[in-house]
């Protein structure tokens, strides 16, 4: 008996851990897909620039024309260096996020394990039922 309830107390103290790995898990998770969303709206913020300086008009002469690409193209390369930055964020929340679901499924396994445990104990703990006093003795008496 008392190794089973030792059992149970490691199997919450196991549970313990891994809701706290899994609050981890979680938070990473989070700070990735904030980092993505960043990295994504900046990416479209630079493209809408690049764009908005490459249809600009009214350039009076060649070097204020130049200047001007120039410009735009720098902004189409930030523009695609952002994007590229911003696919390897989404694949690293996409690997926050199976992290995140791993740590639930091995929590839930130990809270199952622990539960079990428990309800084991409790079958233990609960005195039979006596169905009726035993006759002693034989029929002849």
């Amino acid at each position: 008996m008392k190794a089973e309830r030792d059992r149970l107390k490691r199997l919450n103290r196991l549970e313990r851990v891994r809701a706290i790995a899994k609050q981890t898990a979680a938070a990473e998770a989070a700070a990735a897909e904030g980092t993505l969303a960043q990295l994504e709206s900046l990416a479209e913020r630079t493209r809408a620039m690049a764009a908005e300086y490459a249809n600009r008009t009214g350039v009076r002469d060649a070097a204020s024309l130049q200047a001007a690409n120039s410009f735009a193209r720098g902004l189409e390369g930030i523009s695609r260096n952002t994007s590229n930055d911003a696919d390897t964020a989404r694949r690293i929340a996409d690997v926050k996020m199976q992290e995140l679901s791993q740590a639930e499924r091995r929590r839930a396994v130990v809270e199952e394990r622990a539960a079990a445990q428990a309800r084991i104990i409790a079958k233990g703990s609960v005195a039979p039922v006596l169905s009726g006093k035993r006759k002693s003795g034989t029929g002849l008496e």
